[in-house]
């Protein structure tokens, strides 16, 4: 370690600044999407059954639901603007934008340069949970995936279901690529259920049996057209490790929703971010 210089304390002392206020970011209207889901009628359901994955399209002005059926179980989300995956979700910006966790009325961002709002969460069961005493919460945007490559690096496994190789065949089976054209277009996800943080003493990632029953849910609200694959991690809660064949695993429910006609009056789907796109030249 480095030796301290004498104004260390003061140094360590300065106070912090939010990168980016979250007053000047576009408001969703939540009274108009919460009166909107009241009435909203369920039209199709998709299943990821235990460490396996589904996919899904939304249309915008629908809502999707993820539920938890069986048992505790966290799931791998990832999405994209249905009919061109070059415009998916950005999870590094909504962590910069939001913070580490999102819940009620935070919003899924895509990526540069479109950078216009996906979904907006409009219902959160475990919105309750807070931070814990660990700085532990849930629905994280700071893990990546449980992955193959990670799994063969650290202990030389060759394992398939994980959430990236389920994520892989999901986006395959919906869109008729071959899992090898598909994969550069699997993302950093949002960790739908999942308690994570980071230790503070060492600044590392750790997870911890989420907190996640039969019944809780997430619900957002597509603010443009979606397709999206979502992943029943192999490590079932996450208590103890994930990619894993011995984890206790259970099926998520992925629940698409119809507005009644003229609920959602006055709304409309956001425009791709303004920037002109010059960069200077």
């Amino acid at each position: 370690m480095s030796q301290a210089p004498a104004d260390a304390d003061d140094r360590r002392a300065i106070a912090p600044v939010i990168c980016y206020p979250p007053e000047t970011l576009p408001r969703p209207d939540m009274a108009l999407y919460s009166a909107a889901l009241c009435e909203a009628e369920p039209v199709s359901v998709a299943v990821a059954a235990p460490r396996e994955a589904c996919h899904f399209r939304v249309k915008a002005g629908q809502f999707f639901r993820i539920v938890s059926v069986e048992g505790p179980q966290v799931g791998d989300l990832n999405l994209w603007r249905d009919g061109d995956l070059s415009e998916r979700f950005y999870s590094g910006k909504t962590r910069a934008l939001h913070g580490t966790h999102v819940s009620t009325g935070e919003r899924l961002w895509s990526s540069f340069p479109h950078l216009r709002t996906m979904a907006t969460i409009v219902e959160d069961t475990l919105s309750w949970y807070g931070i814990d005493a660990y700085g532990g919460a849930v629905h994280d945007v700071i893990g990546t995936r449980c992955d193959p490559y990670t799994g063969n690096l650290l202990s030389g496994t060759q394992y398939h279901h994980c959430c990236h190789s389920n994520l892989i065949r999901a986006l395959s089976d919906a869109t008729g690529m071959t899992r090898q054209e598909a994969e550069p277009h699997v993302h950093d996800v949002l960790n739908v259920f999942m308690c994570t943080g980071f230790t503070r003493d060492t600044g590392q990632y750790f997870m911890k049996a989420s907190p996640v029953r039969p019944g809780d849910h997430l619900t957002l609200f597509a603010e443009i057209d979606l397709l999206g694959a979502l992943s029943a991690c192999p490590g079932g809660d996450c208590s103890s490790e994930h990619s894993s064949d011995s984890a206790q695993c259970y099926p998520l429910r992925v629940e698409i929703l119809q507005p009644k006609a003229g609920a959602l009056a006055g709304w409309q789907s956001p425009a791709r971010n303004g920037y002109d796109g010059s960069h200077g030249r």
